[in-house]
């Protein structure tokens, strides 16, 4: 009989978002008459239409691929020259980045679980709490950590807590750690970090000999030009981090799927033998091997992003989310409940009421009101007495949902 990875066995319950989706639809099942009222606020998937830039670039790459004489077969697997040259000259401008150190993917959350194929095992792994749940899912799946306890954390990882007192901004650890996962602007919080605190964790990365995976998929809706969207804006980055990036949120491409990694040659780990290796080389490999690349149509609508049309339909788009957020927030407050991010990400973090639980308030919101929010203990034991709303949605689905909000909490 084939064995299996046991690793698995030891995940809770289902993935958060697919958990949510399983109480949505049994409680339509249940309130048909209700079910058409359902707002979604839960999963961070958009909702208006991909820019004309993107579509009509699209268009044109079909074209292309009827024509003998310019159809596209198998492209290069760490992407064509024209979207990684694009995402270095508008993204990483004046940072050192080169555009054999971008690799294109489909998708972020693809990335992040699978750069652990290029580490070993034995590695101290720190994430945060709350947490985006693909970071712990993957390390558990890869045999990276012990049995979960009652409350859910995994033994073996270093949780480093997030909370109103640290405004959701984890301390550094107090031991050294191999790996860190950082993610901002953050998903579940909204939070993000100053350059302070982030030349504080390159300063800690590079006296632990400490890798950083920095999670930079909303930074195209960071509001404040002091805050730095990239980890590479900060001296001494590109020795010790790998950035994460998506098309998904800022250019409405949950549904084409395109994304990119950017890996530094100067950033290194370790050999059984001691000797130290560039991480690009074993990303290049893996990449290569298990991946054929994204489509070349979808990665033409892609670098059209960054053409002038492209750049302001882009901005239109983070307005437009943001100014659901912005109204999210007022809502909240308004309802006297605690209130954090919505003001550089698209996901508002909101306290529950007193005495209640995540779980209790899905339950009240979807039950009383037709919204669907995702409870923070989905996010780590941590994330438990607060939910998130995300902002992603029609302007007049958010005017509805911050009426009904005032409704059931007013």
């Amino acid at each position: 009989m084939a064995s299996i990875n046991s690793n698995f066995l030891k995940l809770k319950a289902g993935y958060l978002f697919p958990e949510i989706a399983r109480r949505v639809k049994a409680f339509s099942d249940a309130n048909p008459d209700k079910a058409a009222r359902i707002i979604r606020c839960g999963i961070g998937d958009v909702t208006e239409p991909l820019p004309a830039a993107v579509r009509n670039a699209m268009h044109e790459a079909i074209d292309e691929m009827g024509v003998r004489e310019s159809f596209k077969g198998y492209g290069p697997e760490q992407g064509y020259e024209f979207l990684r040259q694009a995402i270095v000259d508008h993204e990483f401008a004046g940072l050192g980045i080169s555009a054999d150190e971008v690799f294109i993917s489909d998708g972020s959350k693809c990335d992040t679980g699978n750069i652990l194929d290029i580490f070993g095992k034995g590695n101290v792994i720190a994430i945060t709490d709350p947490v985006y749940p693909v970071y712990v899912d993957t390390n558990v799946m890869a045999g990276n950590t012990g049995d979960a306890d009652e409350k859910g954390a995994y033994a073996g990882l270093v949780y480093l807590p997030c909370n109103a007192e640290n405004g959701f901004v984890a301390d550094l650890p107090q031991e050294r750690v191999d790996l860190v996962y950082l993610c901002f602007p953050n998903n579940p919080t909204g939070a993000v970090a100053t350059r302070a605190q982030l030349e504080a964790w390159v300063n800690y990365a590079k006296e632990n000999d400490t890798v950083i995976f920095f999670d930079a998929a909303y930074q195209a809706f960071v509001q404040d030009p002091t805050v730095p969207k990239s980890i590479f804006e900060i001296e001494g980055a590109k020795d010790v981090a790998i950035e994460f990036r998506s098309f998904s949120k800022n250019g409405g491409f949950t549904g084409v799927r395109c994304a990119y990694v950017v890996i530094p040659k100067t950033v290194s780990g370790k050999a059984e033998d001691g000797t130290r290796v560039p991480l690009h080389q074993l990303w290049s490999r893996r990449h290569s091997t298990k991946f054929n690349g994204a489509s070349y149509p979808v990665q033409k609508g892609a670098a059209a992003i960054f053409s002038e049309q492209g750049q302001a339909e882009v901005k239109a788009l983070v307005e437009h989310y943001m100014g659901n957020a912005k109204l999210l927030v007022a809502a909240a407050k308004s309802a006297g409940l605690a209130v954090f991010g919505g003001e550089n990400a698209p996901y508002v973090w909101v306290g529950c009421p007193a005495g209640m639980t995540s779980w209790d308030m899905f339950d009240k919101m979807l039950g009383e009101a037709q919204v669907v929010i995702t409870p923070g203990s989905g996010f780590g034991a941590a994330g438990e007495g607060w939910f998130r709303i995300s902002a992603f949605n029609s302007r007049a689905n958010v005017e509805e949902v911050c009426r009904r909000l005032h409704v059931v909490l007013g």
